[in-house]
């Protein structure tokens, strides 16, 4: 069992007064950061071993450039793996992981008074590669309007409702299930949305979804008449998020042909779809409640790949380019 009692050059183990780390080789510093983590920090079997794992492969590095002791290990060497572990094929988010273990490494060893330099200050993680939002086509989800796919039974109109709101409003999953029939403003034509950090934002409403909401209300009230929130079980019980992710997993699965389906994804569609028709990206930054700009921007990075690819798959010449 280890037992740091102080932080100056001697450390004792068991009794035993041990040498300074900085006089210790690569491989005894690792076994003591190993009981470290599992003995003081008690972290899991599994997250040892990754540690583990990660810290033997940067060793071999080590070893292969006659580095014996860890005062010699340089910012150079960290560089050195990292170019290696590219180079190899590790997937980006791998190389940022095994970083962040030999990062983890290196901070025990100055926390304890044994190493001087900050090794990691100069050396950069490579930046994990931006996901474009999945957004459904406007084919697919136009099928929601189609007369027959949800049934005339209440929680077949809920269904249809809660998915038409998704995709006209491109509110969040939890925004949706905190809507209270109180918030579905008639007279002005908005609902009114508890976003993040409780802040509440207004989102216009077209007649043709007004009115949807109206019909759902009539149904809606032989079930609960007493309930404040505006989506219902057929118990009268509020919804919860599971049910929304259920709902959309159940009509969107034979409906699109999206890399993923989950209700976030009627939000990028919402934000796509209306830059696609020319709406100012202000508008759509206050619409889905973005503290930032940048955040909203990255759909316009979307609009912009998705005409590549339109282009690359019906125009004569993109075709032509595409199939060299």
């Amino acid at each position: 069992m280890l037992a740091y009692r102080g932080r100056g050059k001697n450390v004792v183990h068991d009794g035993a007064l041990f040498r300074n780390f900085a006089m210790m080789n690569v491989d005894e510093a690792i076994d003591r950061f190993e009981r470290y983590i599992a003995s003081e920090r008690r972290m899991a079997t599994g997250t040892v071993v990754n540690y583990m794992t990660d810290l033997a492969d940067f060793a071999r590095v080590l070893e292969a450039a006659d580095v014996q002791q860890v005062a010699s290990i340089s910012a150079q060497h960290v560089r050195l793996w990292q170019m290696g572990l590219i180079e190899r094929g590790d997937a980006v988010s791998t190389v940022r992981r095994k970083l962040s273990s030999v990062s983890s490494w290196i901070d025990f060893l100055r926390r304890e008074g044994e190493l001087e330099t900050d090794v990691m200050a100069k050396v950069t993680k490579p930046k994990l590669p931006k996901r474009l939002p999945v957004f459904y086509r406007t084919t697919e989800a136009e099928h929601l309007y189609d007369d027959g796919l949800f049934d005339t039974s209440f929680v077949g109109q809920r269904n249809k409702l809660m998915l038409r709101m998704l995709y006209e409003t491109g509110v969040r999953r939890s925004e949706l299930v905190g809507v209270d029939v109180a918030d579905v403003d008639f007279g002005h034509h908005v609902i009114k949305v508890l976003g993040k950090r409780n802040k509440q934002r207004l989102i216009p409403i077209e007649s043709e979804l007004e009115a949807a909401i109206e019909g759902y209300l009539q149904l809606r009230e032989q079930v609960c008449p007493c309930s404040d929130r505006l989506f219902v079980s057929d118990k009268g019980n509020a919804i919860t998020p599971t049910v929304v992710y259920s709902v959309v997993k159940k009509y969107m699965t034979s409906l699109s042909t999206a890399d993923r389906i989950s209700p976030h994804v009627f939000r990028h569609t919402f934000a796509t779809h209306m830059l696609n028709e020319g709406a100012n990206i202000q508008a759509i930054k206050e619409l889905l409640g973005h503290s930032s700009l940048s955040t909203t921007e990255i759909y316009a990075h979307t609009t912009r790949e998705h005409l590549k690819t339109e282009y690359m798959n019906a125009h004569p010449r993109g075709k032509h380019n595409k199939n060299q």
